[in-house]
């Protein structure tokens, strides 16, 4: 398996949480939270972001509902994605991210005014690393896992 570097977010619509992982060690680590305020603002963010960690791949948490079905804010996430691949050009891997913020806020435990978007795309990335382990070992394919592919391959 190569070794890529992969950023992840967690989308919502005043912050957005960034994590860093890569395929060699199968880690993630949470990164940051910034705020979600305008589309510049937004998109000069993840610019330097991608200047200064360089990844290959991006992956995007979809927000779902319980049973997995489409909520509102899916859209979003769906379309944040998209930007996110015709603006930079990366491949851009969307990943059911559902419980991951309950999962963050159980791993951060009750630390008053702290943001979990970054902790929960750590979740969201450390998933899809997972899923792609499972698949390079003969599991599942990673389509038909919880990571599902934002765009056709070309």
């Amino acid at each position: 398996m190569p070794d890529d570097t992969l950023l992840a977010f967690d989308y919502g619509t005043q912050f957005i949480g960034v994590a860093i992982g890569n395929t060699l060690s199968g880690q993630a680590r949470p990164l940051e939270v910034f705020p979600n305020t305008t589309r510049d603002a937004r998109f000069g963010r993840v610019a330097q972001l991608l200047q200064d960690w360089q990844p290959t791949r991006l992956v995007v948490g979809l927000a779902l509902d319980g049973d997995g079905g489409e909520l509102p804010m899916t859209a979003q996430c769906r379309r944040f994605a998209q930007q996110l691949n015709g603006r930079f050009g990366l491949p851009v891997d969307l990943v059911d991210e559902r419980g991951t913020s309950m999962a963050a806020q159980q791993a951060m435990g009750r630390r008053a005014g702290q943001r979990v978007d970054a902790v929960a795309a750590a979740i969201i990335l450390q998933d899809y690393l997972d899923a792609r382990r499972s698949a390079a070992a003969g599991g599942a394919s990673i389509q038909h896992s919880m990571a599902r592919r934002a765009f056709p391959e070309e």
